[in-house]
């Protein structure tokens, strides 16, 4: 993970007076520290979902890999609650959908969707995916996410499309061609479907699709008003610089990881 951050980053903070200093990520851990921490994140993330009201039913996962074995990652129960998910509770699957830890079965499009995504982006620590009521409205349009706003600017030329929805993805290969229309950006939109975001951490991960569905949410109130006034190209690849990459995706979870950690420790469990 990138923890230097960036001269555009560093110019937004602004003078910092001596003695003071912003969290970053730990650095130098074991392998069972850094387990701990992408499964304390992950259990945080879904607990943050389900305050944004992102679950809907049993759909939606979020997956965060293993630090030791990379052909496996951290995932959700299958039916379980995000509002009740806790670190204990967290099971992991590999990419051949082999139950390695964990007494309750994984979602199979889970395992279908992550699988891929994981094996076609060795960069990415974590992946979202749910059913939000603003990203799946605004996936049924087949468009872009427009520079409309400063927040839509971190996808500005940096989200993909999978325009070929064929239902409940129950098999490898529809989530193969998902990992394609991904390529190296941040997100995919999925048509008829909803959102999928990743990121070199679960904190930067859950970070982009909150505000990705945000910023769906944003455009569609724009588009129901009238025609909205996009920023230049030139500013927006300027913006994106500035608020996004792993670092910033990272650092713009922690108020969310604040709150849901005082007010819900027992995610800890």
């Amino acid at each position: 993970m990138t923890l230097i951050p960036t001269a555009a980053q560093q110019a937004s903070v602004g003078q910092m007076p001596e003695g003071t200093s912003l969290p970053l990520p730990a650095q130098n851990l074991s392998i069972e520290e850094e387990r701990l921490v992408r499964k304390q994140e992950l259990a945080a993330a879904f607990r943050v979902f389900a305050r944004f009201g992102f679950s809907e039913g049993v759909a939606g996962h979020i997956t965060a890999r293993d630090p030791e074995n990379p052909s496996a990652f951290w995932v959700n129960p299958f039916g379980m609650s995000f509002s009740q998910i806790r670190v204990s509770d967290l099971i992991l699957v590999d990419h051949d959908g082999t139950l390695l830890e964990g007494k309750r079965p994984v979602n199979n499009a889970a395992f279908c969707i992550h699988s891929e995504v994981h094996r076609a982006r060795p960069d990415v620590v974590a992946a979202a995916h749910t059913h939000s009521l603003n990203g799946k409205a605004f996936s049924s349009l087949g468009v872009h996410l427009e520079p409309i706003t400063q927040d839509a600017c971190a996808f500005f030329e940096d989200h993909g499309i999978y325009s070929d929805y064929r239902g409940v993805v129950n098999d490898t290969e529809e989530g193969r061609r998902i990992g394609v229309a991904l390529g190296d950006s941040k997100a995919v939109i999925l048509q008829n479907h909803g959102l999928l975001t990743v990121g070199a951490s679960v904190a930067e991960a859950a970070w982009y699709f909150i505000t990705m569905e945000r910023s769906c949410q944003a455009q569609l109130l724009a588009m129901s008003a009238g025609t909205p006034k996009t920023i230049d190209p030139e500013t927006a690849r300027m913006v994106r610089a500035q608020i996004s990459g792993p670092l910033a995706g990272w650092f713009q979870f922690r108020p969310l990881w604040d709150q849901i950690v005082a007010e819900q420790p027992d995610l800890f469990d």
